[in-house]
């Protein structure tokens, strides 16, 4: 900010850093209790300085200062944009908030937008902070630490650090930025100043290895080169290892891609070439033997040999749930695809990346967590070669409900997640609109909550990158009211 800027201000408020949230609400919280208005207030960084905000006038004890909960963590997100007058534009939300307390629900005004492309902008930034760091080895035996270096738009490192730690907590870790850096000794994160490029390690011998296995997982049947660069702009490059292999790779794609379809991409359950009969009756609930497991290891055990729908013909196996008995939260999918198919287990996929990572990202344990499907047999089409999923009908998903309930009756849990249309019509014994009913916990006769959100697929379908990051922090949302719920 200008000087003279600071010279008309009748008030200038002195922040110790660039994300000092806590000093800003409480200059916020002075300001506005004595109906100071945002125009007669300038906003200065200045760590060096100590009397900070002293020269505000106290807050109004008497004063009432009400706004939405949901404003104080946008605003804890977007102060971590780098645009230098956000503390000012920050506090005139606060300010019309006093007077118009609907003010974040309407999405035409100008602020609105503004405040949205700023968190928009910070969970980009932060999303691709946690894609692109890439950790350097130093030192050997009790000297040996990694080190990165990260070049992010905005100050997002204080606010990132702790999924670092939760990721690598076994690891003594440096994260060196041009604003700020974050610092692990596997006991303790410290926050220190900004660094230079020349102050992070050179290239390690582990480097070479991690180019091998980038070379080896890049898929050329699914390469888009606008999409791969939107996604990874060419300004990250420089700090990747695997940013040398790139040109190559994209020249050699086209080849590569049909040298892969050449190749079976899955392995059909071994009674999948026997004739099919064109309709196979459903056992009747008479006919099969109910459960008589007294816990999961004994359930998952008799599960294997489930006939209760046609389904299990052309599997490769039951594909049961999996997760501690005491979990407090049971995660329902809709049913296991291609890849839980082949492995027997859930979640595995690609949806199954995608939800480890938020869940990650929500700081909740996929470990402490209980995931199934609602049906546990993977229902597919062939292809040629490929087996493309199917969507379960009404009669499989009623009779594998069987073993659902089982399940719930085991682990018992405090809440359960229904991922997707088909989860909750498993376990609410209705159809029920997923996308309008999206984030609504729903108890059943028998107590147990049900909250409902989508599968983690539907945010693979999604075409446009823009649409898909959207979507995939609406779901991280989703997961963090989860966690609320059950820490509750």
């Amino acid at each position: 900010m200008a000087r003279t800027q600071l010279n008309l201000a009748a008030y200038v408020v002195r922040l110790e850093s660039q994300t000092d949230f806590a000093g800003w609400r409480d200059a916020a919280r002075r300001l506005a209790t004595n109906d100071i208005p945002p125009e007669d207030v300038a906003w200065q960084v200045e760590p060096d300085r100590e009397d900070g905000a002293s020269n505000l006038p106290a807050a109004q004890a008497e004063a009432r200062l009400v706004v939405p909960r949901d404003f104080i963590e946008r605003a804890e997100t977007a102060i971590c944009h780098c645009d230098p007058d956000r503390f000012g534009f920050l506090y005139r939300l606060l300010w019309r908030l006093r007077s118009e307390p609907k003010l974040l629900s309407i999405a035409t005004d100008p602020d609105i937008r503004r405040l949205e492309a700023m968190e928009k902008a910070v969970h980009r930034d932060i999303h691709k902070m946690r894609a692109f760091v890439r950790f350097r080895k130093i030192g050997e035996g009790a000297d040996e630490r990694y080190v990165a270096w990260f070049e992010p738009d905005h100050y997002i490192v204080e606010r990132n650090a702790d999924f670092f730690v939760r990721r690598f907590t076994g690891m003594r870790w440096t994260i060196l930025t041009p604003h700020a850096s974050a610092d692990w000794d596997g006991e303790r994160l410290a926050m220190g100043p900004g660094a230079a490029k020349r102050d992070a390690p050179a290239e390690d011998d582990a480097e070479a290895l991690w180019r091998t296995y980038f070379e080896n997982i890049f898929n050329p049947a699914r390469l888009k080169v606008k999409a791969m660069q939107k996604e990874m702009p060419k300004k990250y490059w420089r700090n990747l290892p695997e940013a040398s292999l790139i040109p190559d790779l994209i020249a050699g794609a086209d080849k590569a891609a049909s040298d892969m379809i050449a190749r079976m991409p899955t392995s059909p359950a071994p009674h999948h070439a026997k004739v099919k009969a064109k309709h196979w009756p459903t056992p009747e609930p008479s006919d099969v033997a109910a459960p008589e497991a007294d816990d999961i290891p004994e359930l998952r055990e008799e599960a294997k040999g489930c006939r209760r729908c046609p389904l299990w013909r052309d599997a490769t196996q039951t594909v049961f749930g999996e997760g501690p008995e005491n979990a407090d939260v049971i995660f329902v999918g809709e049913q296991p695809g291609d890849q839980e198919d082949l492995a027997g287990k859930p979640f595995v996929g690609p949806a199954g990346k995608v939800f480890d990572s938020i869940l990650d990202d929500a700081a909740i344990d996929r470990h402490k967590v209980y995931v199934t499907n609602a049906v546990k047999h993977f229902k597919f089409e062939p292809r040629g070669k490929r087996r493309i999923h199917s969507k379960p009908n009404a009669g499989e998903i009623q009779a594998c409900r069987w073993w659902l309930d089982k399940e719930l009756d085991l682990v018992k849990p405090n809440l359960v997640v229904a991922l997707g249309a088909t989860a909750a019509q498993s376990l609410l014994g209705k159809a029920v609109p997923i996308t309008k009913m999206r984030g609504d916990v729903v108890e059943r006769e028998d107590g147990l909550r049900v909250f409902l959100t989508i599968h983690p697929s539907f945010i693979l379908r999604i075409r446009e990158q823009e649409d898909k990051e959207a979507e995939r922090e609406r779901f991280l949302q989703d997961m963090r009211k989860v966690r609320k719920l059950t820490a509750g």
